[in-house]
Order: C-alpha cells, then sequence, then structure tokens
C-alpha cells in the first residue's frame, strides 16, 4: 500500500515538473520572439506617434490595427465603440478567455519635444483648431499589443483557450455629445462573445524607469468625475457692487468651500481625495459685474462610499455659500470613470508572472493613485489586473520628467519589450492555472 501511494506521488510530482518545464519553454519561446519583435514595435509606436488621432476619430490608427489583424489569421471586429479593433485568437486547446486591452486616442495637445517623429497634426476639437500629440502613451500600448499579438498567434497551437485582444478607443473622453471609451466597448458586449473570465491592462509611465513595474492590490487609480457649478447673482455696474450679487465674487467663496471639503471633511487617513476646479467663466469687460459665473472641474476618490459623499457635500456647500449672498448655485455632475480597481487574488496569482518578464527586482508594489483610467468599466464584467510599465529613460530623475497630458511628455522606446514579455507570460500562466 506504502509502495503504490508512493508511487503515486512520483507520478504526480513528475507530472508536475512536466507542465511546469512545458510553460518554462513557452515563456522562453515568447522571450526570444519579444527580441526579434522589437524593432518593429517601435517603428509601429513612432508611426502612431507622428499621426495620432482623437478620441472617435482613431480611422488611420484603427485600420492598420485591423489589417495587422487579419494577416496574423485572428477573427476580427471592427467599428466596436465607433472605431475600436478586436481580435480573437482561438488556442489549439481548450481553456479560459483572456483579454488583453490597449487603448488608441491621443489628445488635443501641441507637441513640444524635438524627437523626429514628433507630431505635426492638428485638427477640430470641440469647435478649436489644436495640436494633436500622444502625450499619454497610448502609441505605445497600441504598439505593444499588435505585438503581443503576432507573438501568440505564432503559438497558436499551444494556447490554451481564447486570448481576446481590444483595441479600445477615446480612452481619454469622446468628443462633447458623443458616447466613447471603455464604457460604450463594454455596452456594446465586447466581454462577450465569447464570455471574458479575465481581463488586463498596461499603462506606460514618464516617472518610472523603463524596464520596471509597478502594480497594486484592490483600489489602484481613481473614479472621475466632472461637474460643473453655475453660480446666478444680480448684475451692476462694477462701482456700484451693493446693487447687485457679484457671482464672481460668490464663486471665489464656494472655491474656497470645496478645499474645506478635502480638508476638514473627509476622512483621508481611509482613502485621498481631490476636487480641482479648471475653469471659471464669468463676465466680459472690466467693470461690469456680470449676472451669472460657471465653475467647472473635476473630483477624484478611491472609495465609492466616498464618491458619493463628495457629490452631496460639493452641492450643499455650493447652494448653501451661494444662498448666504442671495445668489443661487446649480451643481450638476458627470460620472467619467470608476475606481480602478485590480482583483486582489488575481493579482496574487500574477505577480510571477510579472517578475518573469522584468526580473524579480524590477517588480513592485506601489500607493494608489489619483489620475483616472476607464479600463475601469471593464472590472465590471470579470476580474481584472492593471499595472503600470516603466517609460522613463534610464538615468533620469523622475522629479524632472514631464508629466503626462503636457507638451513635453516623453517615453522611451526600451521600456515596451517589457510590457510585450509581461502580457504573454501573464497569458501562458493564467491559461495554465488549475
Amino acid at each position: 500500500m506504502k509502495k503504490g501511494c508512493l508511487l503515486l506521488l512520483i507520478v504526480s510530482l513528475s507530472a508536475q515538473l512536466s507542465a511546469q518545464s512545458d510553460i518554462e519553454k513557452l515563456k522562453a519561446k515568447a522571450a526570444i520572439a519579444a527580441d526579434k519583435i522589437e524593432s518593429q514595435c517601435i517603428a509601429w509606436r513612432r508611426d502612431f506617434h507622428q499621426n495620432p488621432e482623437l478620441g472617435n476619430r482613431e480611422t488611420r490608427t484603427s485600420k492598420i490595427i485591423a489589417e495587422h489583424l487579419k494577416k496574423l489569421g485572428l477573427e476580427v471586429k471592427e467599428g466596436v465603440a465607433k472605431t475600436g479593433v478586436v481580435g480573437i485568437l482561438k488556442g489549439g486547446k481548450p481553456g479560459p478567455c483572456i483579454a488583453l486591452r490597449a487603448d488608441i486616442d491621443a489628445l488635443p495637445v501641441t507637441e513640444r519635444v524635438n524627437i523626429p517623429f514628433a507630431s505635426k497634426q492638428k485638427t477640430i476639437y470641440n469647435g478649436q483648431e489644436v495640436g494633436v500629440m500622444h502625450a499619454c502613451g497610448h502609441d505605445t500600448h497600441t504598439a505593444m499589443l499588435m505585438s503581443v499579438a503576432e507573438i501568440l498567434s505564432g503559438m497558436k497551437n499551444d494556447i490554451k483557450g481564447t486570448v481576446k485582444f481590444i483595441f479600445q478607443p477615446a480612452e481619454e473622453g469622446p468628443p462633447d455629445g458623443e458616447e466613447g471609451g471603455a464604457a460604450l466597448m463594454v455596452k456594446e458586449g465586447v466581454m462577450e462573445n465569447p464570455k471574458v473570465d479575465v481581463i488586463f491592462g498596461l499603462h506606460i509611465e514618464a516617472d518610472i524607469e523603463a524596464g520596471k513595474i509597478e502594480y497594486k492590490p484592490g483600489a489602484f487609480m481613481a473614479s472621475a468625475d466632472w461637474f460643473s457649478i453655475k453660480v446666478k447673482g444680480k448684475g451692476s455696474h462694477g462701482s456700484q457692487p451693493w446693487k447687485g450679487v457679484d457671482p464672481i465674487q460668490i464663486s471665489a467663496q464656494i472655491i474656497e468651500g470645496l478645499q474645506n471639503i478635502v480638508s476638514r471633511q473627509m476622512e483621508l487617513t481611509k482613502a485621498p481625495v481631490v476636487i480641482t476646479v479648471g475653469k471659471i467663466h464669468g463676465g466680459v469687460r472690466q467693470n461690469i459685474i456680470p449676472e451669472e459665473c460657471q465653475l467647472d472641474g473635476t473630483i477624484r476618490t478611491l472609495d465609492s462610499a466616498m464618491q458619493k459623499d463628495v457629490h452631496r457635500r460639493i452641492e450643499w456647500t455650493a447652494t448653501k455659500i451661494a444662498e448666504a449672498s442671495g445668489a443661487t448655485a446649480e451643481v450638476t455632475f458627470d460620472g467619467k470613470t470608476l475606481v480602478t480597481y485590480n482583483t486582489p487574488e488575481l493579482v496574487k496569482k500574477m505577480i510571477p508572472s510579472l517578475e518573469s518578464a522584468a526580473g524579480k527586482q524590477n517588480v513592485k508594489e506601489r500607493e494608489w493613485v489619483t489620475g483616472a483610467e476607464d479600463f475601469s468599466y471593464y472590472g465590471t464584467k470579470a476580474p481584472s489586473f492593471f499595472f503600470y510599465l516603466g517609460g522613463m529613460p534610464k538615468g533620469k530623475d523622475k522629479a524632472t520628467a514631464p508629466p503626462h497630458h503636457t507638451a513635453d511628455f516623453y517615453v522611451d522606446d526600451s521600456g515596451m519589450k517589457t510590457g510585450i514579455r509581461a502580457f504573454c507570460d501573464i497569458v501562458i500562466d493564467y491559461m495554465n492555472m488549475k
């Protein structure tokens, strides 16, 4: 009896070692393929960077993506959420459906970086002529996922299950009056047919050194809400403010009151909160007190209960301050993204995949972020994991790295190979999990 149990144990261990060996062979194969495709990935990235397109207008970008996926023999769906592309790779063996996502849109920013592939594009955005720039690194995300699709397609017979490549438009938000982004992709069924079991995404970062990866379990990136406060007073001559109700002066009080919500009313040891007024419009002339003034801003929270509480407090603060001066205030909210939440159990399982791709010393946990990502919508349909990939040139001081969404934003091409390997290793490991 003991001999039989021992034999079964030996056979089981042998099978496990063999399976592990097969996984490592696949990862080694993917690593070699990543080396080979790196130059093509860089070429794709630079082409996209030089020819950026705004959200819901990424027609050239989408065409290039779709043509590439078709050449790989994938099932390709075009026109998803207006300009999105989805490629479906059906593996040679049964298994889960794993989704990988890249965003493809650029921003209304005029590039100032002195590089050979700098954008010179201009377009009309919300009625204004603007420059167009990949000022957040979406060009790298697109090029990396195209590379991953090529590598995994070349391993089709070894793939267990299905890999769904999601190329999403309008992550930065669609033009005014339009739907778009991840919310629209989910609405149109991108997480179904086949049903996605798990989804992964990454974001290149200008202040993390190339070759490094950072992540956080649970709440990772903030929800983003936009708000507008319209203050209605009573007009008057600028020399006689007592004959009117000054909405600009009242708006100044409201702005200060909003910051009191953050500093004096929210439990910041629980989660951070940010309220920013980014736009003020009121008046047409120096010596005329106008009838109205409008404030527009953004709210960032990392806890859904706090998000609702902040909304309530903003409305109460604005209306009561206005009433105290004889004015009225109308407050409206527009939800842009949810909290980007990384499923803790999934994160724990996939950390070894990130470490095999980047090296254990190059992978670390970080604090949460007040930036927002509409990747959060996919997490409402399946377990999800979103992580940061370094794009800062090695040796550069992160304190001097130009921020995302600015004219001087820059990420180095050398970080992309790590991202390619991370996605490949994640797929290989996850499809082999019991």
